[in-house]
C-alpha cells in the first residue's frame, strides 16, 4: 500500500498546502481509495501519479469543506473522460447524500458511471478482496468520523527447513504444501500442508482521524496500527484555540499514537497560521514537540508518498521533516 497526502492544510488552501485529501494506492489492485476531498482535490491528483480512471472508493470523514467542497468536481470531472465507466462508491457521515444529490441536480451533471453514496455509523465494514474498512465516531463538531483500512490476513511463511527435515524433495511438492495440500511420498509416508507453513500474518492497517480532538474512540480505532495518520492543527502552546474548535495539538496526536501502540504517526491538517508564523520554524516545533512523545513521527506534506511495508515505512516522494533527519529511516 502507498499513501500519497493530496492535501496537507486546514480550512484553507494556501501557496504550500492544499485542503484535506489522502490516496491510498493498493500497488498489487491497481486501484485506490480517497480519503476526503477538499477543494481543488482534482487538480492535485493531475498533478500527481494517480488516476483518475483507477479510482474506486471515496471516503468522507465530516461534512465541513475543507473536507468535502472538491468532491462534486471531482466526481464530474471523472464523468468526462471517455473511456471511464468503472462505478464509485462514496461513503460518509449523514447528509453526504443529501449534499451529493442536491448538487448534482441543480448543476445538471449526468455522471456516465454508476454512483453510490453510502451512510456509515461506528462499526465494520468488509470490503472487496477481504479488506476491511473500520468506521469510529471522531470528536469534532457535527458528526465526524475516523477510518481504518485493515488488510486480510495472509497465509503463514512456508518452512521448507521443516520439509527439508523430513526428507521432502525441493519441487512441485513444496509449492502442494505451501497451499496446505496432502502429499504422498513414494516411500508412502503421507504429509499435511499445515504441518510446514507457519501462523497467519496480520495484515498491514493504516488509519484516518480525519478531524478531531482527542478521544478514546480514536485510540481504540489506530491500535497497533502500522500508519496512522492524525491531525495536528495547532501547537500546544495554542491549546486553547484546539478546544475550542474541536482540533488537535501535535503534542496531543503523539499521545494519541503512543497510546494506540502504532508503529509510525504522520501528522497533518495544519494552520496556515505556522507557515506566516515562518514555515521553518512554525512546522519545525510542531514536529519537535510531537517526537517529545513520539519518536516515530512524520510531517505530512502536499505530494509525499509513504509505502507501508510490513517491516517498516518507507518515503518514496517530497518529504518535508523541517529538522534535517530523514523522513525515510523511521
Amino acid at each position: 500500500m502507498i499513501v500519497t497526502f493530496l492535501g496537507t492544510g486546514s480550512g484553507v488552501p494556501t501557496l504550500q498546502r492544499n485542503v484535506s485529501a489522502i490516496a491510498l494506492w493498493f500497488i498489487q489492485r491497481g486501484k485506490w481509495w480517497l480519503f476526503d476531498c477538499g477543494e481543488g482535490t482534482q487538480q492535485q491528483i493531475m498533478r500527481s501519479w494517480l488516476k483518475l480512471s483507477q479510482l474506486e472508493k471515496i471516503f468522507i470523514t465530516h461534512l465541513h469543506g475543507d473536507h468535502v467542497y472538491g468532491l462534486i468536481g471531482l466526481l464530474a470531472s471523472r464523468s468526462l473522460r471517455s473511456n471511464v465507466e468503472a462505478p464509485i462508491t462514496v461513503y460518509g457521515p449523514p447528509g453526504l447524500d443529501r449534499y451529493t444529490a442536491a448538487i448534482l441536480e441543480t448543476t445538471r451533471v449526468h455522471l456516465r458511471y454508476p454512483l453510490s453514496v453510502e451512510i456509515v455509523s461506528p462499526g465494520r465494514y468488509e470490503m472487496e478482496e477481504g479488506y476491511i474498512v473500520e468506521c469510529a465516531a471522531a470528536a469534532h463538531r457535527g458528526q465526524a468520523y475516523a477510518y481504518a483500512v485493515e488488510e486480510p490476513e495472509r497465509p503463514g511463511a512456508f518452512r521448507d527447513d521443516l520439509a527439508r527435515q523430513a526428507g521432502i524433495p525441493p519441487g512441485p511438492l513444496y509449492g502442494k504444501l505451501k497451499r496446505g495440500d496432502t502429499i504422498q511420498l513414494e516411500d508412502g509416508r503421507v504429509f499435511h500442508g499445515e504441518s510446514f507453513v507457519g501462523p497467519p500474518q496480520r495484515g498491514r492497517k493504516v488509519v484516518y482521524s480525519g478531524d478531531t480532538s482527542p478521544c478514546q474512540a480514536v485510540v481504540q480505532l489506530a491500535e497497533g496500527a502500522d500508519l496512522f495518520i492524525h491531525e495536528a492543527t495547532y501547537a500546544h502552546a495554542d491549546l486553547a484555540l484546539a478546544e475550542r474548535s474541536a482540533h488537535s495539538t501535535a503534542r496531543q496526536a503523539a499521545g494519541i499514537a503512543r497510546q494506540a501502540g502504532v508503529r509510525t504517526l504522520v501528522l497533518t491538517h495544519f494552520s496556515s497560521r505556522y507557515e506566516k508564523a515562518g514555515a521553518e520554524a512554525g512546522m519545525a516545533q510542531l514536529l519537535k514537540e510531537a517526537r517529545e512523545v513520539f519518536p516515530d513521527t512524520l510531517l505530512a506534506a502536499d505530494f509525499l508518498s509513504l509505502k507501508v511495508r510490513r517491516k517498516r515505512i518507507e518515503t518514496v516522494g517530497q518529504s518535508l521533516d523541517l529538522t534535517g533527519d530523514e523522513a525515510g529511516k523511521v
